[in-house]
């Protein structure tokens, strides 16, 4: 009889330690399902944080191009860039490095228009940036020059500049 009571026992204990290893399981699979259905409720919504993700992409490079951080900026900025109907593309680097006052200086002071510029969201891939003429810099009903940001595989990028009048 002492025999079939140890049994007992230890059958007892065989089945407290299986009922425990099966609900560390099911706490496992919760924690899993649980994380898949977090991650596949953000991929569902790809654009939820691209406004945040601008806004902060958007304050570095105003002040960079506030500061007249070149190398800064470039480093921001998608190639080839765009910079109107007529001209050229910038190529790389170290044209944009060359031609950084032509962008930044020429028919607007994106240093001076920068810090009260409005982003305006065209897509949830696009943001523009309007600046009035660097000749009249308070006249922004006539704020014709876009800067254009757009969001690539690497982050949000500044990919253009047009006159929009031409």
């Amino acid at each position: 009889m002492i025999k079939e009571t140890v049994k007992a026992s230890e059958l007892n204990s065989f089945v407290s330690i299986g009922a425990c290893r099966a609900v560390a399981e099911r706490r496992r699979v919760i924690r899993a399902q649980t994380w898949l259905a977090g991650a596949l409720i953000l991929l569902s919504f790809p654009n939820a944080f691209a406004e945040s993700d601008f806004s902060a992409f958007w304050k570095t490079f105003k002040s960079a191009v506030i500061a007249g951080d070149k190398a800064k900026v470039a480093e921001m900025t998608k190639f080839p860039l765009s910079i109107g109907y007529l001209e050229k593309p910038v190529k790389n680097k170290q044209q944009f490095l060359r031609r950084y006052d032509e962008i930044f200086k020429g028919e607007a002071s994106a240093a001076q228009c920068f810090p009260s510029a409005k982003p305006h969201q065209q897509s949830a891939r696009q943001y523009d940036v309007y600046c009035p003429f660097k000749e009249t810099p308070n006249d922004w009903e006539n704020a014709p020059i876009r800067f254009i940001f757009e969001q690539t595989k690497s982050g949000w990028k500044f990919s253009g500049l047009d006159n929009i009048n031409e």
